[in-house]
């Protein structure tokens, strides 16, 4: 029996999540192949749409990571987006996506290790919760974002 890969996606800041993505692998730290990163100025950049759409699309989860609050080179980027993650998971949670399926974190440019393990932990996550099956998930035959 094949064991369940997930696919995710991750939203990350160009100047904290992605630099701490980076520094994981140039230090050679070991985390799951099934993440593909998407790198944005800045996490206040994320519309909500980004999310619906990477799960119609056939992602399994999404990690949203960014700068720590305080920290964000857009002086407020970074505490929008926690504001329009909250928003957006009672909106998910109405359509029936579970709330471990899409995850916000912060992390900086010098959190390497930080950024490998929350792989790690995300992918198993996900790896229990399943294939994101939209339909199911949204208790209707329509997908949660309309293109």
């Amino acid at each position: 029996m094949d064991v369940f890969e997930p696919k995710i996606i991750g939203f990350l800041c160009n100047w904290c999540s992605y630099a701490g993505a980076d520094l994981a692998g140039v230090s050679r730290l070991q985390y799951p192949p099934n993440f593909r990163a998407i790198r944005l100025m800045c996490t206040g950049r994320i519309d909500p749409t980004f999310v619906f759409k990477a799960l119609a699309e056939g992602a399994d989860g999404v990690l949203i990571a960014g700068c720590h609050p305080g920290d964000c080179h857009y002086t407020e980027g970074n505490l929008n987006a926690a504001r329009r993650y909250h928003l957006m998971m009672k909106v998910l949670e109405d359509f029936g996506v579970e709330r471990g399926r899409v995850r916000l974190e912060w992390i900086s440019a010098a959190e390497g290790p930080l950024f490998a393990k929350v792989i790690r932990d995300f992918t198993e996550i996900v790896r229990a919760l399943g294939p994101f099956n939209q339909a199911a998930e949204s208790g209707a035959g329509d997908t949660v974002c309309a293109s």
